[in-house]
């Protein structure tokens, strides 16, 4: 078992990835605030994830806030060569369960100098804009994070929840590798996204991959597809994202190695085009 049966992909043209990745967020407390049940356990999954061919690990400095960044550095660093940590800014945190986005430069600067510190880096493989502020003009909060990767503080520029012309828009102001927005087998809303992400070979990060809802019932076709490839919903959720698009890069999170390792056997699963378009039409 591996992830890297998953593929890879290269983010920026120069920062490979396995496409099966892991995603930090649920390595906190309840509402994505304070310390996790079982810190230990936390540190068990980040190098668990690791040892079965993760190399993308996903997180946030809302994250806690910064209780990911610390448990990723307390279980891997001093990093692999070929670990990737990708990070984002612009959420404030003001209680579980609570996000207020703030894209004024001087936050957003602070905000990556808190994360290099906590994450013992001395640039940020891929800072990624967690949302665009309404408040603040979008050349702003893209160009100060352009001034970050002028200054080698940032390796790659990223976007998180947006639209096919936001992306345009902060495109305008430097160059963006990826989007990580909401999808999965049961929400598709961002397709025009991936689809201009698939013609332009822009990664995109779906977050909350694993959601198949009532997808999941007894008399599905996606349950009865788990059931003949002997593989549980999740997992063929995962496959048919890794089938999508060669630039899906789904980052499944957990706080137990069991259900790490669930996960990262989907990366073994090849689903046939049938299968594909029947779990498409499931929907």
């Amino acid at each position: 078992m591996s992830a890297k049966n998953s593929g890879s992909f290269t983010i920026g043209g120069d920062l490979p990835v396995t496409r099966l990745g892991y995603g930090a967020m649920q390595l906190t407390g309840p509402g994505v605030w304070g310390d996790p049940k079982d810190p230990d356990e936390a540190v068990r999954v980040l190098r668990r994830a690791v040892e079965l061919g993760v190399n993308l690990i996903d997180t946030a400095d809302a994250y806690g806030p910064f209780v990911a960044d610390l448990l990723i550095k307390k279980a891997l660093h001093p990093y692999a060569d070929d670990l990737v940590i990708a990070t984002k800014a612009g959420f404030t945190r003001q209680g579980p369960g609570e996000w207020i986005p703030v894209g004024r430069p001087e936050y957003l600067r602070q905000q990556v100098e808190l994360s290099l510190r906590h994450l013992g880096v001395d640039r940020i493989d891929l800072l990624q804009l967690h949302r665009i502020d309404p408040k603040v003009p979008v050349a702003e909060q893209v160009g100060e994070l352009k001034k970050l990767q002028d200054e080698g503080k940032i390796r790659h520029i990223g976007l998180s929840e947006v639209t096919v012309g936001e992306l345009q828009e902060a495109q305008k102001t430097a160059e963006i590798v990826s989007v990580q927005n909401l999808f999965n087998l049961a929400n598709r809303d961002a397709e025009p996204l991936l689809e201009h992400a698939t013609e332009h070979g822009i990664a995109f990060i779906p977050w909350f991959p694993l959601a198949t809802g009532a997808l999941a019932g007894p008399d599905s076709p996606l349950t009865a597809l788990a059931k003949e490839h002997d593989a549980s919903p999740s997992q063929l959720a995962l496959a048919w994202l890794l089938k999508r698009s060669p630039v899906v890069l789904p980052i499944p999170g957990t706080s137990s190695v069991a259900h790490l390792e669930d996960n990262v056997a989907a990366a073994d699963i090849e689903l046939s085009d049938a299968e594909f378009d029947a779990l498409g039409k499931a929907v």
